[in-house]
């Protein structure tokens, strides 16, 4: 009795997981430099293995420690906490894109500064299709995944927790295979080129940073989809349901601004 706990907090076991994900993102960091120079991909994906093998491990820790009862109410309001932290931490790569973009389009460093503007090059694409296609089909998935997480809270069938995260991943996918289709049309019917200038390199900069936000969404999604079909999840803890449906929401509202900057403001206009 006098080791018993007294108290809402959890300390966690000694871990490996932090040394070992240190040292695979270092890896993989190294591997990608690497591969700019010619060296070939080998490293980073590597690290890359070693990375995605943390994510498992740790997290399954995780949540057998929520399954034993180690995530008391005051240990779920931390992680929310933390979470909520990741998401500010991930707009602020947001904010150097956008002011990329609305610092080259207004305000170009060139020769001129000083004397005269240059108008910054814009290449027109057809905002009203594809583009808008893409940013209804996100919505939608996150209107399912709202679904899903109001069925889990009022204890609702199980069946439309399902449903409602199975939608929102096929959705996900959708999306990523319409941007790569823009990709496709951009880089091969238009000439666009990776990096060929300032308006290329904030563009593909941008999108494709956003694009590989959804990806990694969807797969939250689809993780959250497997554990509720295993029983997983209850309407008081769902910690892990509730940082999927944040970080997908984030994903709505950031290719919304992108939308509108860089689609009808930047391209469009």
């Amino acid at each position: 009795m006098a080791h018993a706990k007294n108290h809402d907090y959890h300390i966690i076991s000694p871990s490996l997981w932090p040394l070992i994900a240190a040292v695979g993102a270092f890896v993989m960091l190294t591997g990608s430099v690497l591969w700019m120079h010619g060296s070939g991909p080998w490293m980073f994906l590597m690290g890359l293995v070693a990375v995605l093998y943390v994510m498992f491990g740790w997290w399954s820790d995780v949540v057998a420690e929520s399954n034993q009862g180690d995530h008391t109410p005051v240990v779920r309001i931390g992680l929310r906490y933390g979470f909520i932290m990741f998401i500010m931490s991930e707009a602020m790569f947001f904010v150097a894109w956008f002011w990329a973009f609305f610092k080259h389009a207004i305000y170009p460093m060139n020769e001129y500064v000083g004397s005269q503007y240059v108008q910054p090059s814009f290449y027109q694409m057809d905002v009203w299709h594809l583009p808008l296609i893409n940013t209804l089909v996100l919505l939608l998935s996150g209107a399912a995944v709202t679904w899903a997480h109001h069925a889990l809270v009022h204890n609702e069938s199980r069946k439309d927790v399902e449903w409602g995260l199975l939608i929102g991943v096929v959705l996900g996918l959708f999306f990523t295979a319409l941007q790569a289709y823009e990709y496709w049309e951009l880089l091969v019917h238009k000439d666009w080129t990776f990096g060929g200038d300032k308006f290329f390199s904030t563009f593909f900069l941008a999108t494709g940073f956003h694009g590989m936000h959804v990806i990694i969404g969807t797969i939250f999604l689809f993780i959250c989809y497997l554990r509720v079909r295993s029983g997983h999840f209850t309407a008081e803890k769902h910690i892990g349901f509730e940082a999927a449906a944040w970080y997908w929401h984030f994903v709505d509202v950031v290719w919304l601004f992108l939308f509108a900057a860089v689609y009808i403001w930047g391209i469009g206009g």
